[in-house]
């Protein structure tokens, strides 16, 4: 799968910047090829800039993308502890497509995303970090079965192991993704997103910050439950 899948670039465009009016939200997206943006053709139509855009109709928003196609979350701590520290009001990670297809054990990878979280706090110390879960590999139509279908249970437990540590902790929550088996919303490698998919990614990581983000104090609500299984009702705000 690894040799016939076309590998693609990450997009060109600004990785930093300043948009919207308003009060002002410092906005880091850090990790992986999801994270960087591939699948899309410019960095305004991946998932920084769509969710800058939908982010900036409320605030003023400055922005900043830290990621790297193929990054792991060892990969992504050294890329964090390299980084020199700043101030973040929302940080929002993507991470672990990579971890899945390394076959990272689910209790050991939501260890991982603990570390990356201390980093995180440590140099950053958001007021709200969103962890978006593993992307349901179970749509890629890039894997052949029955590979599809053990990597989207794979993904699956990865998912539910982490939901169970964020449970209770403040100022971190999970966005879960669209649940969907079709190919609406997949790059022409049928494994990253494409522009519409990064946008319908947007629509709900912004939903969730809007709610739960209060600017200049900590997150109003923290638990890593799926939406669908704690009944969580987001503000009503128009992405």
């Amino acid at each position: 799968m690894r040799r016939v899948t076309p590998r693609m670039p990450e997009p060109p465009g600004r990785r930093t910047g300043t948009a919207g009016s308003g009060t002002r939200v410092r906005l880091l997206v850090a990790g992986d090829s999801g994270a960087a943006g591939v699948g899309a053709s410019t960095q305004d139509q991946a998932l920084c800039g769509q969710l800058v855009l939908r982010l900036s109709r409320h605030h003023t928003v400055e922005w900043c993308v830290m990621a790297v196609n193929g990054l792991d979350s060892p990969g992504l701590l050294k890329l964090l502890q390299q980084a020199p520290r700043a101030r973040f009001d929302v940080v929002v990670l993507s991470m672990g497509a990579n971890d899945a297809t390394g076959l990272c054990a689910p209790a050991r990878w939501a260890r991982w995303q603990n570390r990356l979280a201390e980093e995180i706090e440590q140099r950053f110390a958001p007021a709200l970090l969103v962890h978006s879960a593993v992307p349901p590999m179970h749509a890629c139509r890039a894997l052949p079965q029955p590979l599809r279908w053990f990597m989207g249970r794979w993904a699956r437990r990865m998912n539910h192991s982490l939901a169970g540590l964020l449970t209770g902790q403040d100022g971190r929550s999970m966005h879960w993704h669209p649940d969907t088996t079709t190919t609406l919303g997949l790059a022409a490698d049928g494994i990253h997103p494409s522009p519409d998919g990064y946008a319908a990614w947007a629509d709900g990581l912004s939903l969730r910050i809007l709610a739960e983000h209060v600017p200049g104090g900590r997150s109003a609500c923290a638990t890593g439950v799926p939406q669908k299984e704690r009944g969580y009702v987001p503000k009503r705000v128009t992405p």
